[in-house]
């Protein structure tokens, strides 16, 4: 019988399974319809268009959208892959440049809520210059430029706190806080957060991993805790002023709710 020879097993070789976001697909629902733009509910989890950093994947929102209202539509801006909420589209490319526009002077107010560690202050104003962040496998050739004005806005809407013990601590504590960013920076909210040490929960890239595997355990859900709520423009042919809201996600209210924090969307708008 031959000799067996076992091999040590290097830790570099045992990787962590990847926490991956549920794509709640009922969660895509339409906000507001016209002849000229579409405002939907994108779920956590899903592109807005097709990337070469997902290959794998075969849903898109704006795909949906257009199998939504069997009609082409037109990207103005983006929301990213973890974060759920208001997404708009425009139905031509004229009302798109002029969207597209808005969004580049700034001329278009944005709201969001998070959910972050640690108590935050009652409110605040972020103003801290951010350097893009080259995506390796896709701006190879894209030269890093100065740092970027960056400015964020926000308010505390709820505290809580969670009776598991975590880093010495045996009772941690979140905020519930409404952003308002001025500037749309790569990343901006959640690098803003982090800056103020108090993370987003659920931020694989920016955030806290000892509280994102506290709520993945306690909570059985994988999700970043940011939610897109709010956004008022100037409709381009009317020029009367939209606000268009969006209620959280159900796995956000979930959540929250078993924080004992209020999920009344009235009360963060």
């Amino acid at each position: 019988m031959p000799d067996i020879i076992i091999l040590p097993i290097k830790p570099t070789q045992i990787k962590s399974p990847v926490q991956k976001t549920h794509l709640h697909l009922n969660a895509f629902t339409q906000l507001y319809l016209d002849d000229d733009i579409l405002v939907i509910h994108k779920p956590a989890g899903l592109l807005v268009h097709p990337s070469p950093m997902d290959k794998h994947e075969i849903l898109f929102a704006n795909q949906l959208a257009k199998n939504l209202i069997q009609q082409k539509v037109y990207t103005v801006h983006r929301l990213d892959k973890p974060t759920s909420g208001i997404l708009m589209f425009a139905l031509s490319s004229e009302i798109a440049r002029d969207l597209s526009n808005q969004f580049s002077e700034h001329r278009i107010q944005k709201e969001y809520v998070a959910l972050c560690r640690g108590w935050s202050p009652q409110q605040g104003h972020i103003s801290k210059p951010l350097l893009y962040q080259v995506d390796k496998k896709m701006e190879r050739n894209k030269q890093t430029s100065e740092p970027q004005s960056a400015e964020t806005n926000y308010i505390r809407l709820a505290t809580a706190t969670l009776d598991q013990p975590l880093n010495q601590h045996e009772q941690q504590r979140y905020s519930l806080i409404k952003l308002i960013p001025t500037t749309g920076r790569k990343h901006q909210l959640r690098r803003h957060l982090n800056h103020i040490n108090h993370p987003i929960i659920g931020d694989v890239k920016h955030g806290d991993r000892h509280h994102n595997k506290l709520f993945n355990d306690t909570f059985d859900l994988h999700r970043l805790y940011l939610a897109a709520t709010k956004i008022t423009f100037t409709h381009p042919r009317t020029q009367q002023a939209i606000c268009i809201n969006a209620p959280m996600q159900d796995d956000f209210l979930q959540t929250l709710h078993k924080l004992n924090m209020p999920c009344d969307l009235a009360l963060y708008l």
